[in-house]
């Protein structure tokens, strides 16, 4: 039992410490993702040297108290997605429906052949955008009623496991399709007008994630937000990010595009809801994101129903106030982290 205490505490202390490791391979960005379940299983470690394997040898002494300090540390960069955490996004006050959208963002598992499921959520969620990641020309087929009740819309149907679908009940204007690090991997780009008559500025994005069999670093998905970083941050009008970023809520990268884009993240103060992976209920992350621009408030974040994908369904309604600009405050960058991420963006 010693022997095991040491390995497995040994390995729970180096998953830690990888993702400190500021490199782009995936071995070191990859473990950004567990970070809750690391906190678990390092609760377990510690309560085996204390419960089954206590003494106060040097070797026993070191374990716990790394252990311990890890906890902590894991404890100190999930406390801020849980109730416990400062909310970014404040609670809209006031109902204003002429100044509020609805988004429904959805990783859709391109081989997922339950299509009525799909719509069936869709149908009930009744969101004003719907954002289809995932998606071939049979989803394109298959879910071709949605026109009907999205007039304004936006596909891209491709086989790689990164079309992207975009549809929206509010007029859409200026919208492009962009490939802005690889030519394979679109995002879209356009204004979304309220009813209220204020433009919003709209990224949908889908960068590929640092795992292998996709992409063995994180480059091209870091450069691909801190881009979409750059555009929100110089924007003069209310902007929201939104998509699966293949990153998690509380990463080094995610937090840096925060910084350089000035954008708010609504699941802190309120909770994980983790969206992928929809199969294994110990292993599941924050992957699918929206982030605001300080002009919002929250009316509704929810996750929603899986329907044979590998991701759940998101869903947020956010409101437009005059107000919420001065009483919400955006992260700030400092001088080491705006070189970081113009270092990133220079990277091919």
């Amino acid at each position: 039992m010693h022997l095991f205490n040491i390995i497995f505490s040994s390995l729970l202390l180096i998953c830690t410490l990888l993702p400190l490791v500021r490199h782009d391979y995936w071995i070191f960005r990859v473990f950004d993702y567990p970070r809750i379940q690391k906190l678990v299983l390092n609760l377990i470690a510690l309560s085996l040297w204390l419960l089954i394997d206590f003494s106060f040898s040097t070797v026993n002494l070191l374990f716990m108290l790394a252990l311990l300090v890890n906890s902590i540390y894991l404890l100190s960069l999930i406390l801020p997605f849980t109730p416990f955490g400062k909310k970014q996004v404040l609670a809209a006050s006031n109902d204003l429906p002429e100044q509020s959208i609805s988004i429904m963002i959805s990783n859709v598992l391109e081989y997922n052949t339950n299509y009525s499921g799909c719509l069936k959520e869709i149908s009930k969620a009744d969101p004003d955008l719907v954002i289809m990641l995932e998606t071939n020309k049979l989803w394109q087929q298959e879910t071709s009623s949605l026109e009907q009740q999205y007039p304004y819309h936006v596909t891209v149907p491709l086989e790689n496991t990164y079309g992207l679908f975009f549809y929206s009940k509010l007029k859409l204007e200026d919208t492009s399709i962009e490939y802005l690090v690889e030519d394979d991997i679109p995002s879209i780009h356009t204004k979304i007008i309220l009813p209220c008559g204020q433009p919003v500025q709209f990224y949908a994005v889908h960068p590929t994630p640092p795992v292998p069999g996709e992409n063995v670093r994180s480059t091209e998905r870091d450069k691909e937000l801190l881009l979409v970083a750059d555009k929100a941050k110089v924007c003069n009008i209310p902007v929201i990010v939104a998509g699966d970023l293949n990153d998690v809520a509380w990463s080094h990268t995610t937090e840096l595009f925060l910084k350089m884009s000035g954008l708010l993240d609504p699941r802190r103060g309120r909770g994980f809801f983790n969206t992928f992976n929809a199969y294994y209920p110990f292993m599941r992350f924050p992957l699918d994101h929206a982030f605001t621009s300080r002009h919002f408030k929250l009316r509704k974040i929810q996750r929603l129903n899986n329907f044979g994908s590998d991701h759940f369904p998101i869903y947020l309604s956010v409101q437009f106030e005059q107000d919420a600009e001065a009483e919400q405050k955006p992260l700030k960058p400092d001088a080491d982290e705006v070189e970081e991420a113009e270092d990133k963006k220079a990277k091919v």
